[in-house]
């Protein structure tokens, strides 16, 4: 049982719907993240999705691209985003932390070196998206040996022939991407997740989480009513991006958090 296992055995104790925030590590700069990231769990976040900078983000919208960039300009490195997660750990032993990013900077730093700083630092999960289940040897069958859950996303050309393959091994949640794009691209409509969620819970017992296209606390309601929870994103760090203040930020993750929570 990893954290993200604990939370999910939790909220369905609970009668809860599951409520995931992403954030970019050094973005505007890493004492501010840093310090959004230590105030999520009291907003109400039940799992982070800590983002990992990287100049090449292909499946990332305008948004999350210069975050990134910003981060990156200001010294983000693998290193300080894992201090992040280690700094969280001391204050925090429950709130999962999922690291989202690309596998260029993991390959870099070497996949065994790369799985034991990650889990010495308090990381539960990954995201990879530019690895599909194809290489799974390359790293997430190494990461779940080493405890943590590997997460894979479906999108809405993941038909049913493709969606074993994606399914067979992810742990923690399925992460579904609930429109055919880059994230902050256009709203999610529940009525279309609904179904689409129905299906691939027929395929299997994790959770289901959809993410993209979540900007306000009634679509996070709304999406939170049809899945396990809903991920929201881009419109946090645009939040980042407008220079509102840690404050201003966590009080608008936690408007987004009680939507969810309240579905």
């Amino acid at each position: 049982m990893t954290r993200i296992d604990d939370t999910f055995a939790r909220l369905r104790a609970e009668g809860k719907k599951a409520f995931v925030s992403y954030i970019m590590a050094g973005d505007p700069d890493f004492e501010t993240s840093r310090e959004i990231v230590l105030g999520l769990p009291g907003a109400g976040v039940d799992i982070i999705e800590l983002g990992l900078p990287f100049t090449d983000p292909m499946a990332d919208g305008p948004t999350i691209q210069l975050a990134g960039q910003r981060a990156l300009a200001n010294g983000q490195t693998l290193d300080r985003t894992l201090q992040i997660a280690r700094d969280l750990r001391v204050r925090d032993d429950r709130t999962p932390i999922v690291l989202m990013g690309y596998y260029n900077p993991i390959h870099s730093r070497g996949v065994p070196l790369f799985l034991e700083q990650a889990k010495a630092a308090g990381i539960d999960g990954l995201i990879v998206v530019d690895l599909p289940p194809e290489e799974d040897a390359e790293l997430c069958i190494p990461a779940q040996k080493a405890g943590l859950n590997f997460i894979r996303l479906a999108t809405p050309t993941t038909d049913d022939r493709r969606l074993p393959t994606v399914l067979q091994n992810t742990s923690g949640f399925v992460y579904y991407v609930s429109i055919t794009g880059i994230t902050g691209a256009a709203a999610a409509q529940a009525t279309d997740v609904g179904p689409e969620v129905a299906r691939i819970k027929a395929a299997t017992n994790l959770p289901v989480i959809v993410g993209f296209g979540i900007r306000t606390p009634e679509s996070a309601r709304a999406i939170a009513e049809v899945a396990d929870g809903a991920v929201v994103g881009s419109a946090i760090v645009s939040e980042v991006a407008q220079g509102r203040t840690p404050a201003e930020i966590l009080a608008f993750v936690k408007s987004l958090a009680d939507g969810a929570h309240s579905a």
